[in-house]
């Protein structure tokens, strides 16, 4: 005998937010059984239910215990941390939060110049042509050292003077030896005659002075008297002891009297000029004195210290900035005239402040910054602290750590890589 079965299975065990109230979706399956196996069947049927409910309940409650598990991981108010291996302890290194003193700078960019106030131009005091050049570009130069020579028309004319009041002298001396010595000479012949003759003198003592204005000496002037001849090349000298630094002297050049390009410049090359434009904002950090430091990319590993030297009183319109001008010491002259320089200049005395290594900071990628604390020196929780001055591998903290903590003071990239990707076993 054959009857049918009504077989109820439920669904969405697992998908409880689905529901509402106390709905339960079923499903009602009719299947053709023989009468006299009912019971047997239902039996059956039953059993299979139980175990069908109990698998599905069993999943639901694996999917949770897993979420539960990962609930820590999103949770975006606790610190994140990480555990470091005895071998993972080697990459990194691990110090107190201490003080530091930081010096209070600041830093702009300026251009080497030669010292203006120690550099001449040297040009002739007279107009001529260029006869010949002594010195060459770069070459060092005492003072008083000749560096070019002219033919001066005027240094002509000088000479030629000095050799005829000489011979107006030497004339006037006989004439005057001639009188004195004939009898019967009026007096008023020889009060004449040494009239002629002082005159004379007079003429020739500045004549010779003439000549020694132009860069002559004494034993030159007395050889073209008795020469008889005139020497054309008037000498130019350097007024101060240092280095060729501009060189425009070809032989035949007419050169006159500040008229420029200038045949030789010279300057004291052992003090060199930092011109820097600092913004108008920052003008009022800057005095007269204060030490500067200066790197140019030439000598990457040195430096080269000077101080301010001069504030300029005015301000660029368009830019907004002061010049500020530093004398630097180049005792070895390796400083060029247009080479760029990153200079610092301490602005006030060093401020005390907590601090630890710069390779301690980890910059995150929104831009804070954060360093790694531990208190067991196995488990390193990441901070984010607040940073402020910079120097000597040395960083300022202003919030987010203090004193006597301890740190990881090298290595805090190495944990923060850790905490973007954990390396697996």
């Amino acid at each position: 005998m054959l009857g049918l079965v009504d077989f109820e299975i439920s669904e969405g065990l697992c998908d409880r937010p689905q529901l509402k109230g106390s709905e339960v979706r079923v499903k009602i399956m009719k299947y053709p059984v023989d009468i006299r196996k009912k019971v047997g069947a239902a039996v059956v049927i039953a059993l299979a239910m139980v175990v069908g409910v109990a698998l599905l309940e069993s999943g639901c409650s694996r999917g949770e215990a897993t979420n539960a598990k990962a609930a820590p991981g999103t949770n975006s108010t606790a610190d994140p941390t990480v555990d470091l291996s005895p071998s993972q302890l080697n990459s990194i290194k691990i110090e107190t939060v201490g003080n530091y003193q930081f010096p209070v700078e600041k830093e702009a960019v300026g251009t080497i110049s030669f010292a203006d106030d120690l550099s001449v131009d040297v040009y002739p005091a007279y107009q001529g042509t260029i006869i010949k050049a002594f010195v060459e570009l770069g070459a060092k130069v005492q003072k008083d050292q000749p560096l070019y020579t002219i033919k001066s028309p005027d240094l002509i004319q000088a000479e030629s003077n000095l050799i005829g009041a000489a011979a107006t002298f030497d004339l006037t001396n006989k004439e005057l030896a001639r009188v004195e010595g004939l009898p019967g000479v009026s007096q008023r012949e020889k009060e004449q005659a040494i009239s002629d003759q002082q005159t004379a003198d007079g003429a020739l003592k500045a004549a010779r002075d003439a000549v020694l204005v132009f860069g002559k000496t004494q034993a030159e002037a007395d050889q073209m008297i008795a020469s008889r001849r005139i020497d054309p090349a008037l000498v130019v000298r350097s007024p101060i002891a240092g280095k060729v630094t501009a060189f425009n002297a070809p032989a035949g050049l007419l050169v006159q009297p500040g008229n420029p390009p200038a045949p030789y410049s010279v300057a004291n090359v052992s003090v060199k000029w930092m011109l820097a434009n600092v913004p108008e904002s920052e003008s009022g950090f800057f005095q007269l004195g204060q030490p500067v430091t200066v790197k140019v990319m030439a000598f990457p590993d040195r430096t080269f210290k000077g101080k301010v030297s001069k504030i300029y009183e005015t301000v660029d319109p368009n830019t907004h900035r002061v010049t500020i001008r530093s004398e630097i010491t180049d005792p070895r002259d390796e400083l060029r005239p247009g080479m760029l320089a990153n200079f610092v200049i301490r602005v006030r005395g060093p401020v005390e402040a907590t601090a630890i290594p710069a390779n301690g900071v980890v910059r995150e990628p929104d831009g804070t910054m954060a360093a790694w604390v531990t208190t067991d020196r196995r488990r390193f929780t990441e901070r984010i602290i607040k940073t402020g001055l910079r120097t000597d591998g040395q960083v300022q903290i202003l919030g987010g750590l203090q004193r006597g903590e301890l740190v990881v003071s090298d290595g805090a990239v190495f944990l923060s890589n850790m905490l973007e990707a954990p390396p697996t076993d």
